[in-house]
C-alpha cells in the first residue's frame, strides 16, 4: 500500500517524540543527528509536538561559540495512554503518563474455556476502568487505548482475524470494545507490542536489526528490520510459533503438526514434563502458571526432573532461535513475556549453549541472545506506544515548514514506520 505525506510525516514526528522519551532534555540539533531528519523538518515537528503539549521547553544549554540551544522534554502530564495485554491465561492493563512510566496496573484472570470475545471484552473494560480510576486521571486526558491480542490482527479494521489458541475467526473486537470503552481504541498483536517496547526501552534499544522472541502460552518473534518493526504485508510477520520443527510432531492448535509453539510455548513445555514424568508434583494439569512457577523454582532447588525438562525445551528452543539468527543476521535476540521471565537465567544459559550447535559461525558471533530488562509488562507498554502513534496521526499538521536559508537544500527523510 502505497504510504502518504500524511503517513510519512506521522512516522517522523512519532519518531521525533519517541527520541525526546528517551532522552530529555534534549536540542532540536541532537534530535536531527538522532533522527536522521534536517534540521527544518525537526523543527517543524517540535513545532508541533509543542502545540499538541506532549513537550514542553526546558531552558537552553550552551554549544561551542554559538548561540545558546533550546531545550525540549517530554510532558509527562500532557496525557495518558492506556496499553491492553490480552493473553491466554490473563488479561493486564496498565496506565502511562506521556514519559511512559506506569501510573495504574489492573489484572484480571481468565479462566480455561473462558475465552467467547463477549468475556475477555468484559475483561478488558473492567481492567480499563480500573486503572482510570486508580490513576484519577481526567477521561480527556486519556489519548488512547493500544490492545494486543494474541493471532493475526487487522489493525487498520480492529478485526481478530484468527487467534488460534482460542479458535477465534474475523472477531470484531475493537467494535466490541468500543461499546463499552469510550477511548481511542488501536489494536496490533503482542509480537509487534514487544518488539516496539524492546526498540524503545529494552534490549533492542540502538539496534538496526533485532528478533525478540515471545514465550508464553502462544510463541512468535517480533522483527526490528533495518532500525523499523516489521509488519509484512498482510501485518502477518513473526509467525515462527507456527513453522514446523518436528516433521509430523505434536498437534498444533493451527491444525499443522511439529510447530516450535508445541514444544517451547508453556502448554508444550507442560507436555515435556508429562512425558518425562507424567505423576511429578511439578505438573498443575490444569494451571499454565503454576507449572511454570513450579519448574523454576525446581530448577532453583536443583530438582532434576525440572533441570530435565527446562534443557530439553531449551534444546527446542535453541534450534528454532538458531533458524532466526541464520535467517536474519540480528544483533541481538530478546527472549520476553512471561514463560522467559519466570525461567530467567537458566533457560537462557541452555538456550544459548543449544543455538551455538545449530546456528552458522559467522552470525553466531554477531549475535546476543539476552533476557527481557524491561521491568514492567511489555506488551502493555509496547500497546500503549501503538496509542501513542494513533494519538499523533490524528492530531493537526502544519502544513509548512520554516523556510531553509538562501542556497541552503532542505534534505529530509522518512523515517520507518512502527
Amino acid at each position: 500500500m502505497k504510504r502518504t505525506s500524511r503517513d510519512i510525516r506521522t512516522a517522523n514526528r512519532y519518531e521525533v517524540l519517541r527520541q525526546i522519551i528517551a532522552a530529555s532534555p534534549t536540542s532540536r540539533q541532537e534530535l536531527a543527528a538522532a533522527t536522521g531528519l534536517s534540521l527544518a523538518t525537526v523543527a517543524t515537528l517540535v513545532g508541533e509536538l509543542l502545540d499538541l503539549r506532549m513537550i514542553t521547553e526546558v531552558g537552553f544549554e550552551d554549544s561551542a561559540g554559538g548561540r545558546p540551544r533550546g531545550l525540549v522534554a517530554v510532558n509527562a502530564a500532557g496525557g495518558a495512554l492506556i496499553g491492553v495485554d490480552i493473553a491466554e491465561t490473563y488479561v493486564r492493563v496498565e496506565l502511562f503518563d506521556l514519559a511512559l512510566d506506569v501510573l495504574a496496573r489492573a489484572d484480571e484472570d481468565m479462566r480455561p474455556g473462558e475465552s467467547r470475545p463477549e468475556q475477555v471484552v468484559g475483561h478488558v473494560a473492567a481492567a480499563v476502568g480500573s486503572v482510570v480510576a486508580q490513576a484519577g486521571v481526567e477521561g480527556a486526558r486519556v489519548l488512547g487505548v493500544g490492545v494486543s491480542v494474541p493471532g493475526q490482527v487487522d489493525r487498520d479494521t480492529g478485526v481478530s482475524e484468527y487467534a488460534p489458541n482460542w479458535d477465534w475467526h474475523d472477531v470484531p473486537l475493537l467494535d466490541l470494545l468500543a461499546e463499552q470503552i469510550a477511548y481511542p481504541l488501536y489494536m496490533d498483536n503482542p509480537l509487534r507490542a514487544c518488539a516496539v517496547a524492546e526498540l524503545w526501552f529494552g534490549a533492542a534499544r540502538g539496534s538496526a536489526d533485532a528478533v525478540v522472541v515471545n514465550l508464553g502460552t502462544g510463541v512468535g518473534a517480533g522483527l526490528v528490520l533495518g532500525g523499523g518493526l516489521h509488519r509484512g504485508v498482510s501485518n502477518s510477520a513473526g509467525e515462527w510459533g507456527h513453522t514446523t520443527l518436528v516433521l509430523d510432531g505434536r498437534l498444533c492448535h493451527c491444525g499443522n503438526h511439529g510447530c516450535v509453539e508445541t514444544y517451547v510455548g508453556a502448554p508444550g513445555i507442560m507436555v515435556n514434563l508429562r512425558e518425562l514424568a507424567a505423576d511429578s508434583a511439578l505438573l498443575h494439569p490444569e494451571d499454565q502458571t503454576a507449572t511454570i512457577d513450579a519448574l523454576a523454582r525446581g530448577v532453583g532447588a536443583h530438582d532434576p526432573v525440572a533441570l530435565k525438562v527446562v534443557r530439553d525445551t531449551a534444546r527446542y528452543l535453541g534450534a528454532g532461535i538458531a533458524d532466526l539468527v541464520n535467517l536474519f543476521n540480528p544483533e541481538v535476540v530478546v527472549l520476553s513475556s512471561w514463560v522467559a521471565a519466570t525461567l530467567g537465567e537458566p533457560l537462557l544459559h541452555e538456550v544459548r549453549e543449544a543455538v551455538a550447535r545449530h546456528a552458522l559461525r559467522r552470525p553466531l558471533a554477531a549475535t546476543q541472545i539476552v533476557l527481557s530488562p524491561i521491568p514492567t509488562d511489555p506488551v502493555c507498554l509496547g500497546a500503549a506506544t501503538f496509542a501513542l502513534e494513533g494519538a499523533l496521526q490524528s492530531a493537526p499538521q502544519k502544513r509548512t515548514q520554516p523556510a531553509a536559508k538562501r542556497g541552503t537544500p532542505v534534505r529530509s527523510r522518512t523515517v520507518p514506520p512502527s
